[in-house]
């Protein structure tokens, strides 16, 4: 049975509250890689979303049409990551037609969304919290919006960082990580207000 939280609700606490790269941190490595050009973040922020969206609906459906009454639910790991694949490589076809710039700009980050932890995350998320197929949705979206603004909010940091005088031995790497950890503590202040786990 799914738990009585209205999908709004869902929406904007993985917007905020349970953002699933600031609360959760998972889709790290992409995030910390593209957010040095905010071309290049938008787009993979839509790219996210998008997966995120399209595959949390699909999953879902697959979850609970196919494996469940078929008693294959021990096959969800493979399946949800089979979906996600196919979903990625559809989008890359289409970005390269749309935007072959963008398409250019993202690299090799685009076919590592398959990888992205945070788009498995949500799926095993969905079927842990068991979420109806509304409150799927939901909270897939808002994981992708989620996503998408932090790293568009990293991007516009590190942008106003690169003119900052910044100590030599905390430069790069370092001081991004600082970044996000005070992004993280800022989220983690909108927590008390939705709890959605």
């Amino acid at each position: 049975m799914a738990p009585d939280i209205h999908p709004f609700t869902l929406l904007l606490a993985s917007i905020f509250t349970s953002n699933i790269l600031l609360a959760n941190f998972l889709g790290m490595c992409s995030f910390i890689s593209i957010s040095k050009d905010m071309t290049s973040s938008n787009g993979l922020g839509m790219a996210v979303t998008g997966v995120l969206t399209i595959t949390g609906m699909i999953n879902w459906v697959v979850l609970r049409y196919v494996l469940i009454p078929l008693d294959l639910i021990y096959l969800r790991f493979i399946v949800f990551i089979v979906v996600i694949a196919a979903t990625v490589q559809i989008l890359e076809m289409v970005i390269d037609r749309v935007s072959p710039t963008l398409y250019m700009a993202l690299g090799i980050f685009l076919p590592l969304i398959t990888v992205n932890c945070a788009i498995l995350g949500v799926s095993l998320f969905m079927e842990i919290r068991n979420y109806s197929f509304i409150q799927t949705t939901f909270y897939s979206l808002g994981s992708g919006l989620g996503w998408w603004m932090a790293i568009m909010a990293l991007s516009a940091i590190q942008k106003k960082v690169a003119n900052a005088p910044v100590p030599s031995g905390l430069k790069g790497p370092g001081i991004t990580l600082i970044t996000i950890g005070f992004m993280a503590m800022a989220f983690i202040g909108f927590s008390g207000m939705l709890i959605v786990q």
